[in-house]
């Protein structure tokens, strides 16, 4: 029952930083999903694939983690990419470098 704590990436599809300042820990599956032969459901009998807990800062998880004899692992936090120019800067007259074909 190893936990993972990492900080997710803001949404792609998104420009705001909503759910990405939190930390978050979840369970490696410890048992593979299996295809209900019936209706072709997918499902698990591993309750801890259902947690996920929230932290405010990667001290808060990993204390938790701790006290409660969890192993875990950390991820890296995401680092995010510059923010890049806006479309009209590529054809302003005082560019630092001029723009050609």
């Amino acid at each position: 029952m190893t936990a993972r704590i990492y900080r997710p990436a803001p949404n792609a599809m998104q420009s705001g930083k909503g759910k990405s300042k939190q930390w978050i820990l979840v369970f490696e599956p410890e048992v593979p999903r299996t295809i209900e032969p019936l209706m072709g459901y997918t499902s698990s009998t591993d309750m801890h694939q259902q947690v996920r807990l929230s932290f405010a800062s990667l001290e808060a998880a990993e204390a938790y983690a701790q006290r409660s004899g969890i192993p875990y692992t950390v991820q890296a936090a995401h680092v995010p990419t510059p923010k890049r120019v806006s479309y009209p800067d590529n054809f302003r007259s005082d560019r630092k470098t001029p723009w050609t074909h």
